[in-house]
C-alpha cells in the first residue's frame, strides 16, 4: 500500500444478528460461484469439445477465466477501497452473471472462450470484494472466523465442482454448468442490494491501470504464443515471433511503469528479497506443472477409461483429500516448530514423482492405482502453497506485507494459465500425430477420419472394438507427454526450493505467523485463487487472531497487570465496554455480558466503590477516572500487539500504529469475552 493511502477509520456499518447472517450467506453464495467456476468446467470439457468442436482450443476455456480473474483482482480491490464496495460488488455479480448466461449460449469454442473471460472479470471482483466486505461489517474479533470460512468454501468447491460439472453433463447439458450460476447469483444480487449497508469509509489510491494492462497483455501474448505455436501456426511464423516480441515489449513497458507508479501492481523492490523471489518462482513452476496437468485428468478418465463425467469427478476426490491433509497438517507443524523450508522441498519432489507416475497411466491402469497417484499429487500441493505465503510474510517489511502475499498467488495463477495453454498445445500436437498413425491403413466408415474422431469422441461407439482400442491407446499416448513434460518443471521447483532462505519464526512477529500457520487458509491451498491484500488488512487480520487467542488463554486480568491496574478481569471488561458504547442500563449491560443482574452486581459495586463508574437510575456510566483507566487498558492492548508485530516495526509506520490503535478499541469489551464478567476475584 502506498504511504499516501489513508488508514481506514473505524467502520460504522458493522452488521449484527439476523442482518449479518443474511449478508454473510449472500456473500458465501457469491464466493461459491467464483470458486466453483474454477473447477466445475473441468469434467465438462470433453463433452463441450464434442458439442462445439475446437479440441485445439480446449485449454483456453480454463485459461481465459484464470487470466481475467488474475488481471483484475487488484483493480477491484483498490476501486472498492476508493469508491465503496457495495455497488462495485453488485457490478461484479452482474458481470459474472452476464458472462455465465453468454457462456451457456455459446455456439462455438471462440465464443465460449471470450465469454469465459467476461466471467473471469466478474469472478475477480467476487473473490476480492467478498473478503473486503466482511472486514466492513464484522467486528474485528470475529473476522478471522468468518474469513476462514471462505477458505472452506474453496475446499467445498474443489470437491463439489468436478462432481457438479459431471452431474449436469450426465443429466441435463453442459450448458447448465453455467446456467446454474444465474438463480444463485440473482439471489445474492437481490440480498446484497437490499440488506448490505454502503461502505462509509474511503481509502485513496493511485491505481496502476497501466501496469495492470501491460502485465495482462504480456501474459496473454505469452499464453497465445505457447498455445498456437506448432499447432495453429508454425513456431517460425510471423504470428508466433510477433507474439513473443510483443510480450518482451510489454514486459519492458511494465518494468518502466512499475518504477514510476505510486502503487504498482507488483512493486519492484519485492524482487530484491530473495525469499519472495524464490517463493514466486516456486509458485510459478508449481502452478505451471500442477494446474496444467490436472486440467487434462478428466479428459483422460472420460475418454481413455470411459467413465461418465460424474464418475470422473469422483475419481478426483483422493487428490482433494491429499490437499486437505497437508494444507492443514503442514500449518500445524510449522506452528509447533517455527520452520517451513522442508515442506516445499518435500512437496515439489512428491509433485515431480506424482506427475511421473501419471505419465505411466494407460487404458489398463487399475482404479486403486490411479487413486493413489491422484492422492500423491494433491498431497504435494498442500505442502507448497500455504507454506510459501507464510515464508514471504515472515521475510518482508510491513510496507510489502500485502503486496508480497498477493504476489505469490499472482505468480501461481499466471503459472497455471501458462501450464494449461502449453500442455494443451502438446496434447493437441501429439493426438493429431498418434491418431493418424493409429488409423493408418484402417478402413473407416464413410464420414469418419482422424479429425472427426478427434473433435467428437462419441463417434468411437460406432467403430469396431479393435479400432476403438487403437484410438483410446492413441489418446493415452498423447496424454503421456503432457504429464511427462510437467516433471522437469516440477524438478525446477524442487531445485528452487533448496534455495528458499529459511528465516525461523522466532521473533514476536513470528508468533503471530505461527497462529496464521496453525489455522491454514484452505482457500490458498485448494482454490488457487489470486488475491488482493493491503499490508494494513493483513496485519490487522494477524493481530486480531493473536489477540483473541491471548485473551482466551489469560483473560483481562493479565491485561490489567500490564496496564499497572489492580482490577479483576470482569471490571476491565465493563470499563472497556462502557468506553465503547457509552452509558448503558445495568440490565442491558448484564445481558451483553451473558450474566444475570445479580451475577454482575459485585463487579459494578467494585467499580462504583473505586469511583470508576456511576450508577444513576440504573444507568452505568464512566467517570473521568474510569475513562482514563479504560484508556490505560486500550493502551496496554495496543502496546502488546505492537510488541507482537515488532518484526514489522510499527513505530516506523503511522498507518500500522493507527491500525493497532483502532484495533485495540475494537477488540476489548467485546461480547466474545463476556465470560470475563463473573471473574471478580481474578
Amino acid at each position: 500500500m502506498s504511504s499516501t493511502a489513508q488508514a481506514q477509520a473505524p467502520t460504522s456499518q458493522e452488521a449484527h444478528g439476523r442482518q449479518l447472517l443474511v449478508i454473510y450467506l449472500a456473500l458465501m453464495l457469491a464466493m461459491l460461484l467464483a470458486a466453483l467456476d474454477q473447477t466445475i468446467v473441468s469434467t465438462a470439457l470433453p463433452t463441450i469439445v464434442n458439442d462445439l468442436g475446437g479440441l485445439a482450443h480446449l485449454s483456453w476455456v480454463v485459461t481465459a477465466y484464470l487470466l481475467a480473474t488474475t488481471a483484475t483482482t487488484q483493480i477491484w480491490g483498490k476501486l472498492g477501497d476508493q469508491y465503496g464496495r457495495k455497488y462495485l460488488f453488485l457490478g461484479a455479480i452482474a458481470i459474472f452473471l452476464v458472462g455465465s448466461a453468454l457462456c451457456g449460449q455459446s455456439r462455438n469454442m471462440g465464443e465460449l472462450i471470450g465469454f469465459r473471460a467476461i466471467q473471469g472479470v466478474g469472478g475477480g471482483g467476487l473473490i476480492v470484494l467478498t473478503q473486503a466486505i466482511i472486514a466492513d461489517i464484522v467486528p474485528a474479533r470475529e473476522r478471522g472466523k468468518y474469513q476462514g470460512a471462505f477458505g472452506a468454501v474453496f475446499g467445498v468447491a474443489s470437491v463439489a465442482g468436478p462432481l457438479l460439472g459431471g452431474f449436469f453433463v450426465d443429466n441435463l447439458s453442459w450448458r447448465w454448468v453455467f446456467y446454474i450460476n444465474l438463480p444463485i447469483g440473482a439471489l445474492a444480487l437481490v440480498v446484497i442490494a437490499v440488506v448490505l449497508p454502503a461502505t462509509s469509509t474511503r481509502q485513496r489510491h493511485q491505481i496502476d491501470y497501466l501496469g495492470a494492462v501491460l502485465l495482462a497483455g504480456f501474459a496473454i501474448c505469452i499464453v497465445l504464443a505457447t498455445s498456437w505455436g506448432g499447432t495453429t501456426y508454425p513456431w517460425n511464423s510471423g504470428v508466433i515471433i510477433g507474439l513473443f516480441a510483443a510480450s518482451v515489449v510489454l514486459l519492458g513497458g511494465w518494468y518502466a511503469s512499475a518504477r514510476r507508479a505510486a502503487e504498482p501492481v507488483l512493486p519492484l523492490r519485492l524482487f530484491r528479497n530473495s525469499v519472495f523471489t524464490m517463493a514466486a518462482a516456486i509458485s510459478l513452476a508449481a502452478g505451471f506443472a500442477l494446474f496444467g496437468a490436472v486440467s487434462f485428468l478428466p479428459l483422460f478418465l472420460q475418454v481413455v477409461h470411459g467413465v461418465s463425467p460424474t464418475i470422473s469427478g469422483v475419481y478426483l476426490l483422493p487428490m482433494v483429500l491429499g490437499m486437505l491433509l497437508t494444507s492443514v497438517g503442514s500449518g500445524q507443524l510449522i506452528a509447533r516448530t517455527g520452520r517451513y523450508k522442508i515442506y516445499p522441498i518435500i512437496g515439489t519432489f512428491m509433485m515431480a514423482l506424482a506427475l511421473f507416475l501419471l505419465s505411466r497411466m494407460d487404458e489398463s491402469t487399475p482404479t486403486p492405482v490411479m487413486n493413489l497417484y491422484f492422492f500423491l499429487l494433491g498431497f504435494s500441493l498442500g505442502l507448497i502453497i500455504q507454506v510459501l505465503i507464510i515464508a514471504v510474510q515472515n521475510s518482508v517489511d510491513y510496507a510489502d506485507l500485502g503486496a508480497a502475499t498477493s504476489g505469490v498467488t499472482f505468480f501461481r495463477s499466471i503459472g497455471g494459465a501458462f501450464g494449461v495453454s502449453v500442455f494443451g498445445a502438446i496434447f493437441t500436437n501429439q493426438l493429431a500425430s498418434n491418431l493418424r498413425a493409429a488409423l493408418h491403413g484402417i478402413p473407416l466408415p464413410p464420414g469418419f477420419s482422424a479429425a472427426t474422431v478427434q473433435s467428437d469422441t462419441k463417434l468411437l461407439n460406432k467403430l469396431p472394438p479393435a479400432v476403438q482400442h487403437d484410438i483410446l491407446h492413441a489418446y493415452s499416448l498423447s496424454l503421456h507427454p503432457v504429464f511427462l513434460t510437467a516433471v522437469p518443471i516440477a524438478l525446477v521447483a524442487f531445485g528452487l526450493a533448496w534455495f528458499l532462505r529459511e528465516v525461523p519464526l522466532r521473533t514476536a512477529a513470528g508468533e503471530t505467523l505461527r497462529n496464521t500457520a496453525r489455522s491454514a487458509d484452505l482457500g490458498e491451498g485448494l482454490g488457487g485463487a489470486p488475491t488482493e491484500r493491503s499490508s494494513a488488512a493483513e496485519a490487522e487480520r494477524m493481530a486480531a487472531r493473536l489477540s483473541g487467542t491471548d485473551l482466551r488463554r489469560f483473560g483481562y486480568a493479565k491485561l490489567a497487570r500490564d496496564a499497572g491496574l489492580d482490577l479483576s478481569g470482569g471490571a476491565c471488561w465493563v470499563l472497556t465496554r462502557l468506553a465503547r458504547q457509552g452509558p448503558t442500563q445495568g440490565p442491558e449491560l448484564a445481558r451483553q455480558a451473558g450474566v444475570t443482574v445479580a451475577e454482575g452486581h459485585p463487579v459494578a459495586e467494585q467499580l462504583v466503590s473505586r469511583g470508576l463508574i456511576t450508577r444513576n437510575d440504573g444507568v452505568l456510566a464512566l467517570t473521568s477516572d474510569g475513562e482514563r483507566t479504560a484508556e490505560k487498558l486500550f493502551r496496554a492492548e495496543h502496546d502488546w500487539m505492537e510488541h507482537m508485530l515488532a518484526g514489522w516495526s510499527p513505530e516506523q509506520h503511522a498507518e500500522l500504529d493507527d491500525v493497532l490503535t483502532r484495533l485495540s478499541r475494537a477488540l476489548l469489551g467485546d461480547e466474545a469475552d463476556r465470560y470475563q464478567v463473573d471473574r471478580v476475584d481474578h
